[in-house]
């Protein structure tokens, strides 16, 4: 292992670039070197055609953290039986460029931009999913793009010059989507 990784424009270009060829749309790239390291700590690059199903972790040592390097993404927080609670856009270098995420809590990201990537860290080991932290009332993932991403990330909304008409589409999308009060 070496002492230091910097994380330059070379690695985000390359984690987005094998982000683009995967059939999920997203890549990770874990700085920790075991499953069962006590530190999860990633990058994951994420495409707006990926789909991550909805999920909470259970366990009190799993409140999770992000951080949005470049690009955007939009987080959407849901209540017990898929309710939408919270939406949030997230974007590097703008007032709202990262989250933390309480255990147990509903939520799922959405790429918004080509090339987003964000900084993940949330206490080890890996352990996969359990069936009572997956989402039930939301489709399985893994099914390959376009999987229920383009429903979600209409949720979430979005500002780019590059994607002034998607935007101007998802954000008319978003609005018609009422936050359920807590």
């Amino acid at each position: 292992m070496k002492p230091i990784r910097i994380i330059d424009k070379v690695m985000l270009d390359e984690l987005s670039e094998q982000a683009s060829t995967s059939a999920r749309r997203r890549k990770n790239f874990n700085f920790h070197a075991l499953e069962s390291a006590p530190a999860n700590r990633l990058l994951n690059a994420i495409e707006p055609d990926s789909y991550v199903r909805p999920h909470r972790h259970l366990n009190a040592c799993k409140d999770e953290t992000l951080f949005v390097l470049r690009g955007a993404v939009g987080l959407i927080v849901f209540d017990d039986t898929g309710g939408v609670l919270e939406r949030r856009l997230l974007r590097a270098g703008s007032d709202a460029i990262g989250v933390d995420i309480a255990h147990a809590t509903w939520h799922t990201f959405v790429g918004l931009e080509t090339g987003s990537v964000i900084f993940e860290s949330k206490a080890g080991p890996y352990v996969p999913l359990s069936d009572q932290e997956k989402a039930n009332w939301a489709p399985a993932g893994g099914s390959g793009r376009g999987d229920l991403s383009g429903t979600i990330a209409r949720q979430v909304p979005c500002t780019s010059a590059g994607l002034a008409t998607k935007c101007r589409a998802r954000q008319t999308a978003f609005k018609q989507i009422k936050v359920r009060a807590t």
